[in-house]
């Protein structure tokens, strides 16, 4: 069992900057790739970024390259989405999830645990 806890997000002016974080429970962190996802309102969750347990990042959505960074820091079992440049359309609430597969996948199915989410807000 995993759980997530993210935090960081908040209400920005368009062309801000924010950092997600979200810190997992137990000792095998390492284990699971990990992603984030956000839903923005009215939306269906939409994938942003996944990178595996050593770090190898897999792939970005389109409308966030060049303007975010997936991170993480397995010593403190902490995954970190930094985002700059942000847009209005970035706003979403943001959720962290952990896959018990060997690669982060692009879907939500394929995650198993899920954060609570944290709300981010761009405004123009």
């Amino acid at each position: 069992q995993v759980e997530l806890v993210e935090s960081g997000g908040g209400l920005v002016q368009a062309g801000g900057s924010l950092r997600l974080s979200c810190v997992a429970s137990g000792r095998t962190f390492s284990n699971y790739p990990m992603g984030w996802f956000r839903q923005p309102p009215g939306k269906e969750r939409e994938f942003v970024v996944g990178i595996r347990g050593s770090g190898g990042i897999i792939n970005y959505a389109d409308s966030v390259k060049g303007r975010f960074t997936i991170s993480r820091d397995n010593s403190k079992n902490t995954v970190y989405l930094q985002m700059n440049s942000l847009k209005p359309e970035d706003t979403a609430v943001y959720y962290c999830a952990a896959a018990s597969g060997l690669r982060p996948g692009l879907r939500s199915s394929e995650y198993d645990y899920w954060g609570q989410g944290t709300q981010v807000t761009v405004s123009s």
